[in-house]
């Protein structure tokens, strides 16, 4: 019985091992039949002349958009560097007109100079320097910047600080600390500016209170 039995299992066996191996056989057949499908369809997509040469020409037209762009870039930056190569050096020397006017009130609030004639042909000098330097200066488009009596603009302002003044509309510039200055269109420099403001309502008891008591 027992020599029966192991010889149906060995039967049996044998009839797995076949099938697996009719199994891999099989799927080794799908794979190839599902390489051919893949090689004809491949061989479906190959791009045709026509496509290859509208490919060819789409890139040579791009290459040539990408040429014009770095022509026109290179162009500009050739033309901002001839209309504001000087912009450094301009910025440098507006400290010539800076030093001028300081020279002009330190020697105005000298007290030993005061009312001299030296003080009087110093100032006047100095002015004709201070003169034909923004002269020159215009001639090379560089500008200064007018700002009394006008209202702030952050463009070409900057507020230093606020004073109390009632008339005037409040942001109206009424003084200048430094003078600023344009080159064609661009800023070189802000003006520093004083800027108008309303009396506090602190400020206005005050005066109210001197007003009565001086009336009193």
């Amino acid at each position: 019985m027992e020599k029966e039995e192991n010889q149906n299992s060995n039967i049996e066996d044998s009839h797995e091992a076949e099938k697996k191996t009719g199994n891999l056989e099989e799927n080794s057949e799908s794979e190839k039949e599902q390489d051919k499908d893949q090689e004809v369809k491949e061989e479906a997509k190959e791009i045709t002349p026509e496509e290859k040469i509208a490919e060819l020409e789409d890139k040579v037209a791009r290459t040539f958009a990408e040429m014009e762009n770095q022509r026109r870039r290179f162009e500009k930056e050739k033309e901002e560097a001839f209309e504001y190569g000087g912009y450094s050096f301009a910025k440098e020397a507006l400290n010539l007109i800076d030093n001028l006017e300081r020279s002009k009130q330190i020697l105005e609030t000298d007290d030993k100079l005061k009312g001299t004639e030296a003080l009087k042909k110093s100032l006047e000098h100095l002015d004709i320097i201070k003169k034909d330097s923004i002269s020159i200066f215009e001639k090379n488009s560089i500008k200064p910047i007018e700002s009394l009596n006008k209202k702030l603009d952050p463009n070409f302002h900057q507020a230093m600080i606020e004073i109390e003044d009632d008339s005037k509309e409040p942001g109206t510039i009424i003084q200048e600390i430094q003078k600023g200055f344009t080159i064609k269109d661009r800023l070189l420099r802000p003006s520093l500016v004083g800027v108008s403001k309303k009396t506090s309502k602190k400020e206005e008891k005050t005066k109210e209170n001197k007003e009565n008591t001086e009336d009193k």
